[in-house]
C-alpha cells in the first residue's frame, strides 16, 4: 500500500453520503474530523465510507485509538486520500486513527485505515473495523450474520451476575471449574461464563492447559513476549465429574441449552480426551437434553470419532483458510496436519453430526479471489452445516504480511460480495456466529450432486 498525501481520488459519491472521518488526540480523546470522510481498508485496497458501506455502531461495541501510527483520510474538498498525522485545525496536535471493536454476530467488512510509524510494534488482539460519524452517531463498516441476543451486554446486568455466581458457589463450592468461570465473568468479563451463571444460553466448559498450535492470535499464550495475551490460560485439568456438574446445571435449568469445551482461555480440548470422555458419558448417562459441543481445531480424529462414541453432538473446527499454506502460517501446527483437520470434518459429516467452521476472517485476505475459490471448492468437497464469520483478532497488517508471504493474491472482492456469493452457489449453508442447539440443526445437507465451482484466477 504506497499512499502520498497527493495522491488522487476520483470523486465518485455525493458528500452527503460520505460519512465523517473520527480520530483520536495523544489523550485518547476521540473526535470527528470535519472535511475528512473515514476510510477502510482491505488489503491494499482503500475506500472512503459512506452510509451504504456503514450502519449504526451497534450496541455493545467499542471504540479503540490505535497508537504509533497514522490515519488515512479521505479529504472530501480536494477530492483525495490522504495520511493525516498533524489536526489540520489544531497545529501541532498529533492525530491517532481510531477503530470499532464490534459486537458478536457482526463481520467486520473493512479495516479501519492506517500507516504505521517506523517503530510502531503489534496491536493488542482485537479486530479493527472502520468507523466514521454522522448525524449524531458513530457508523461500523460490518454485516451482521446473527441475529440472536446471546451475548448481548444489555441483558447481561453486572448484579445478576453477582448473584448467579453466589448461587452457583453455594451449590458446587468445591467445584474448581466453577471457580474459573467465576474469574472469567468477573474478572474477565467474557459473555459466555456471564451466560452460565445466569443460567442462558451456552456454558463454557474450558479444560485443556496444552495446545498443539500456536496461533499467532491465541488469546491464552503468546509465547514471543511481543503482543500481550487477553486472558490467563486454565492451569489444572478438570475432572469428569467437575465438567459434569457444570454441564449438568446448565442443561437442567436451560431450555435448548447449550455447553461447548474449547474456550479462548485454553489449549486445545482434544488434548484433555481423557476427562472430556468419561465427562460427556457421565453427562449422557443423567440426560438426553442439551447439546454438547466442541470448540476445536479437529488435530486428532482418531480422538474425535471416541468423542462421537461417547455422546459429543457438534463441532465447530477453527480455520482461518481452507488453503494449507495460508492455515499452517496462521495456526502453527505442531505435530498434526491440515490434512487431519480435513479428515476430522469428513468423519464428523458421515456421522451425521453438525458441523460448523469457526471462519476467522479478515478483509482484504478472506475477500480475496484466491480465498473465495478455495472456500468453494472445499464447501464442494465437504459438506459442512454452517459457517460460523468471525472477525480474526489479530494485528490486520502484519497479518497480511504473514499471508501474503504464504501465497500470493489478488485484489480484494469485498466481504459482502463474498458472503453474498457463497450463499448463492450454497443455499442450505447456514450462516450464523453462534453454536446452535440441536433444536436447531438442519437435516438438510448441501446436495452433493449439484456443485459448483468457479473459474481460477
Amino acid at each position: 500500500m504506497i499512499i502520498t498525501k497527493n495522491s488522487q481520488f476520483k470523486p465518485l459519491y455525493n458528500k452527503k453520503n460520505f460519512v465523517t472521518a473520527v480520530v483520536a488526540n495523544s489523550a485518547g480523546r476521540i473526535f470527528d474530523l470535519n472535511g475528512y470522510a473515514a476510510v477502510g481498508m482491505a488489503g491494499p485496497s482503500l475506500l472512503p465510507l459512506t452510509l451504504d458501506e456503514t450502519i449504526n455502531m451497534p450496541f455493545g461495541g467499542e471504540l479503540m485509538y490505535m497508537p504509533d501510527r497514522k490515519p488515512i483520510l479521505y479529504d472530501m474538498e480536494n477530492s483525495r486520500i490522504e495520511i493525516v498525522g498533524e489536526n489540520p485545525y489544531e497545529p501541532g496536535e498529533m492525530i491517532f486513527p481510531v477503530a470499532a471493536f464490534n459486537s458478536p454476530g457482526y463481520v467486520i467488512s473493512y479495516i479501519s485505515a492506517y500507516r504505521e510509524n517506523n517503530n510502531a510494534g503489534y496491536l493488542p488482539l482485537f479486530s479493527y473495523g472502520a468507523v466514521g460519524w454522522h448525524r449524531g452517531r458513530f457508523r461500523s463498516a460490518v454485516i451482521r450474520v446473527d441475529k440472536e441476543r446471546r451475548q448481548d451486554l444489555r441483558r447481561m446486568k453486572l448484579e445478576d451476575v453477582i448473584d448467579g455466581v453466589r448461587r452457583m458457589k453455594k451449590k458446587m463450592p468445591d467445584n474448581r471449574l466453577r471457580k474459573h468461570l467465576e474469574k472469567c465473568a468477573l474478572e474477565y468479563g467474557c459473555p459466555a461464563a456471564k451466560n452460565f451463571f445466569l443460567g442462558r444460553y451456552e456454558a463454557p466448559l474450558p479444560t485443556s492447559e496444552i495446545c498443539n498450535a500456536r496461533c499467532l492470535g491465541c488469546l491464552s499464550l503468546q509465547h514471543s513476549g511481543e503482543i500481550p495475551h487477553s486472558q490467563d490460560r486454565i492451569s489444572f485439568k478438570p475432572s469428569p465429574e467437575e465438567i459434569a456438574g457444570i454441564s449438568l446445571e446448565h442443561i437442567g435449568r436451560v431450555r435448548r441449552s447449550v455447553v461447548s469445551f474449547g474456550q479462548g482461555c485454553e489449549g486445545e480440548p482434544l488434548l484433555a480426551a481423557d476427562v472430556i470422555a468419561p465427562a460427556i458419558e457421565k453427562i449422557r448417562s443423567v440426560s438426553g437434553r442439551g447439546t454438547v459441543n466442541m470448540n476445536t481445531n479437529g488435530s486428532r480424529p482418531d480422538i474425535l470419532k471416541k468423542l462421537f462414541d461417547a455422546g459429543l453432538d457438534s463441532i465447530r473446527i477453527s480455520i482461518n483458510s481452507v488453503r494449507k499454506e495460508c492455515y499452517d502460517a496462521y495456526f502453527q501446527p505442531k505435530g498434526y496436519g491440515f490434512s487431519d483437520v480435513l479428515k476430522s470434518i469428513d468423519i464428523a459429516i458421515d456421522r451425521d453430526k453438525f458441523v460448523s467452521i469457526n471462519y476467522l476472517n479478515c478483509p482484504g485476505f478472506t475477500d480475496t479471489p484466491e480465498e473465495v475459490h478455495a472456500l468453494t471448492r472445499f464447501l464442494n468437497q465437504h459438506p459442512i452445516n454452517m459457517i460460523q464469520w468471525r472477525n480474526l483478532n489479530f494485528d490486520p497488517v502484519r497479518y497480511w504480511k504473514v499471508m501474503s508471504n504464504a501465497a500470493p493474491h489478488g485484489s480484494p472482492l469485498g466481504m459482502k460480495n463474498v458472503l453474498r456469493q457463497i450463499k448463492e452457489y450454497f443455499p442450505n449453508l447456514t450462516y450464523g456466529y453462534f453454536n446452535p442447539p440441536k433444536e436447531k440443526f438442519t437435516l438438510t445437507q448441501i446436495n452433493r450432486n449439484q456443485k459448483y465451482l468457479p473459474p481460477r484466477h
